[in-house]
This record gives structure tokens, C-alpha cells and sequence, in this order.
């Protein structure tokens, strides 16, 4: 750039700052309408993927008690994350928490951007994160758990485990200055679910009959068509983490696609190696599988990576319920743990592999910034994983003790659990047939 050149900018900015620095602040329509797409994709993933995904894997006296869950759930975390969720996990704060000068978006009206995409749009984007991970816990307590106490449980959470964590990794915290990578999720929405899931089966105790009594599910055309819906909403999920409408978005859809498929192809081939035949379930348990696997990693890594994390998702999740299951007995209903919390520890320690770029087809595209080897971008993902699990496994314990007390108990009491849910906390049933 010549001096000339410079000393006009120069004097410009003296003269007509707004004229300089319009750049700066320009809303990009691209890259808003691609976030205000996976926005409304995010959601689909809860309403109605995971309620249809979650619903038809109970048993039919317990299907309305899901599906209003979710929506119960997306209802007050949505609420929760306008008063003072968002401001928690996306101010500046300290390296802990944010603070709170974005209450109820405070001082941010419609012209305000985050980036080139308006901030509202921004907090829309990660309101639907905050909606999708405590639902995913309710397949821990599945068919036994109060609906006032999921209720307490999942706005308490919101606040206490999900708003920190998301700071740690994306609001600028500790996590995020050390270079942890977690794209979309891995650690603040897989990990921290599986976790508080797991926490909660063995604290609420297993289902009466459990794990003698078969508890099938109901309804898999239900189950199968959640799922669907949640494979195409999971584009957003990944691709928007991008939120930009360029190649990182695409790829990050690429690879997902990717692990997705291999992780479906793999449970189901490990079923029919061991059983003589592939289950539907399966397919799609491993379908989850692949992409709760991926989340982390989806914006960091090529397809030769996926290919690899979506078949070792699909190994490693599958004998993982199977151990949660039948080993340890410890009944996490609708397999949270096993899939998305193991899936999610997975992923995040692949990442650190599979985002170096010395790996020929299977290269990503590189470390974070200051680090220099493979074994330090691992460390830095093992102690993502490390402290989120022990902070999330205390606090959610500590909550659910909380609640108990202010609700007389967590679970439905015997005659309510054998009835059902749907009539002894709704007073309706999903079928009349």
C-alpha cells in the first residue's frame, strides 16, 4: 500500500469515520440467511425430531409425557435464555461466567450485529442449542420422573451447568483461551447431556421391572421418523456452527453426512454380525451415533476423518450401551450416556487427531492457534472433557437433590409409574384405538 494511499485513508478517518469503518459493521445477507435456516433446522431437531425420536422408544402409556416434555422444555429454556441464559454464556465476564448486561437483551436492538449476522439472530441460534440439551437428558428418567421435577430440574440446569460450560468453550472462557475445539457441540451440548442423563438414572433409580421385565418400544415408525428429522436437522446444527454461508459450513455438512452414514452402517453390521440381523433401531441408534460423534470435530476435519470417527462412534457407542445395560445395570432409558455422552468424550478427543495436516486423506485443517503437535491439542481436549464431566456430574447431582426436596420426591410414585404417565400426569393417552 502506497504512503499516499495510506494518508487519505487517514485523513478519511478523521473526517468521515462512518464512511471507514462501515466495513466493520455490515450486515452480510448471505451469511443471515443461512443462519436463519439452520436456526429454524436446530429446532426441527427437538420439535419434532427428538420428541418423535424419544416418544416412540417408550412404551405407549408414556408416549404424551415425552412430547410434552420437550415441548415443555423448549418452552421454558427459551424463556430462561432471553432473562439471563445468553447474557451468562455470552458476555465477557471472567473465564468462568458471563455477566449480566445482556438481560433480556439489554441494549441490543435489531440492527445490532454479532459478527455480519444481527445479534438477535445470534442468540436465536444458540437459544436452539440451549432447547435440544436438556431434553436430551429426559431420556435418562424416561417413563418415571415428575413433571414438576423435570420442569425445576431442566431450567435449573439451564442456568447452573449448560450457561457455564457454553461459556467456557464459546463464550471466550478458560476452555476456549487454552484452544479447545469443540465446533458444535461435542463438550457443551453431548457431554454435558450424557453426563447429567447418567447422573440422573442412577439418582431417580431404574424403572420398576428394569432390567428383567422387556420394556420394547413402542412405536419405532415413530422413532425412525424423529430420527430422519433429526440426520437433516443436524446440517444445522453443524453447518451453521460455522455462521457463514462459505466452505467451512458446507464441509462441516459434508462430513457429517459422512459420519452419519458409517455410523448407521456400522452398528447395524455389528448387529448382524452378533444377532444374524440388523435392527431398525439399531440403524438409527448408530445413526445418532455417528453424528453426535462428529459434532465436535465438524469443523475441523476432511471426510477421511469422518469416515473414521463415524465407524469408530458406531463400535464404541454400541458397546458402550451394551455395558451401561447389561453390566453396570444402570438403566439411562433412552441410552443418553452411551451414545451422546460417550459419542460426544469420543469425538472430542478424535478431533485432536484428525485436525492435524500431516495425515494425507485423512488431514484436517490444523491445530488451534498455539499449538504446535498433536499430543498438545489432544491434552487440551482430554481436559475439556475432564473438567466438564466432573463439573457437570456435581452440579447435576446436586440439583437433583434440590429438587427432590422442593418437590417431594423426584419420581411418580408405583401406581402412577404402572398406570402410566400420560394419565397420572396429563390425564390423557396418545392412542384410542
Amino acid at each position: 500500500m502506497s504512503k499516499a494511499l495510506i494518508l487519505c485513508l487517514t485523513l478519511l478517518s478523521l473526517f468521515f469515520p462512518t464512511i471507514v469503518w462501515a466495513e466493520e459493521a455490515q450486515l452480510n445477507g448471505a451469511n443471515t440467511s443461512w443462519i436463519l435456516t439452520s436456526t429454524a433446522l436446530v429446532l426441527l431437531m427437538t420439535l419434532p425430531g427428538l420428541a418423535l425420536f424419544y416418544g416412540g422408544l417408550v412404551r405407549k402409556k408414556n408416549v404424551l409425557s415425552i412430547l410434552m416434555q420437550c415441548f415443555a422444555i423448549g418452552s421454558i429454556s427459551s424463556i430462561l435464555w432471553l432473562l439471563v441464559g445468553y447474557s451468562l454464556a455470552f458476555t465477557e465476564g471472567n473465564a468462568f461466567i458471563g455477566d449480566f448486561s445482556k438481560v433480556m437483551m439489554h441494549g441490543i436492538p435489531k440492527d445490532t450485529l454479532s459478527g455480519d449476522i444481527p445479534e438477535s439472530l445470534f442468540m436465536l441460534f444458540q437459544m436452539t442449542f440451549a432447547i435440544i440439551t436438556p431434553a436430551l437428558i429426559i431420556g435418562g428418567f424416561a417413563e418415571r420422573m415428575k413433571f414438576s421435577s423435570v420442569l425445576l430440574f431442566s431450567g435449573i440446569w439451564l442456568l447452573a451447568v449448560y450457561a457455564p460450560v457454553t461459556h467456557w468453550v464459546w463464550g471466550g472462557g478458560w476452555l476456549a483461551q487454552m484452544g479447545v475445539y469443540d465446533f458444535a457441540g461435542g463438550i457443551v451440548v453431548h457431554i454435558t447431556a450424557g453426563t447429567a442423563a447418567l447422573v440422573a438414572a442412577v439418582v431417580v433409580g431404574p424403572r420398576r421391572g428394569f432390567p428383567k421385565t422387556p420394556m420394547l418400544p413402542h412405536n419405532l415408525t415413530m422413532t425412525v421418523t424423529g430420527a430422519g428429522m433429526l440426520w437433516v436437522g443436524w446440517f444445522g446444527f453443524n453447518g451453521g456452527s460455522a455462521l457463514t454461508a462459505n466452505g467451512d459450513a458446507s464441509m462441516a455438512m459434508l462430513v457429517t453426512h459422512i459420519s452419519a452414514a458409517a455410523g448407521t452402517l456400522t452398528w447395524a453390521a455389528i448387529e448382524w454380525k452378533k444377532f444374524g440381523k440388523a435392527s431398525v433401531l439399531g440403524a438409527v441408534t448408530g445413526m445418532v451415533a455417528g453424528l453426535g460423534t462428529i459434532t465436535p470435530a465438524s469443523g475441523f476435519v476432511g471426510p477421511g476423518g469422518a469416515l473414521v470417527i463415524g465407524i469408530s462412534a458406531g463400535f464404541v457407542c454400541f458397546y458402550s450401551t451394551v455395558y451401561i445395560k447389561q453390566k453396570l445395570k444402570i438403566d439411562d432409558s433412552l441410552d443418553v450416556f452411551p451414545v451422546h455422552g460417550v459419542g460426544g468424550i469420543l469425538g472430542t478427543l478424535l478431533v485432536g487427531v484428525f485436525s492435524a495436516t500431516s495425515l494425507g486423506v485423512f488431514s484436517g485443517y490444523g491445530f488451534a492457534e498455539g499449538i504446535a503437535t498433536m499430543a498438545e491439542q489432544v491434552g487440551v481436549q482430554l481436559i475439556g472433557i475432564v473438567s466438564t464431566f466432573i463439573y457437570t456430574a456435581i452440579v447435576t447431582y446436586i440439583i437433583l437433590k434440590l429438587v427432590s426436596l422442593m418437590t417431594g420426591g423426584l419420581r411418580v410414585d408405583e401406581e402412577q409409574e404402572v398406570n402410566g404417565l400420560d394419565q397420572s400426569a396429563h390425564e390423557e393417552s396418545g392412542y384410542h384405538l
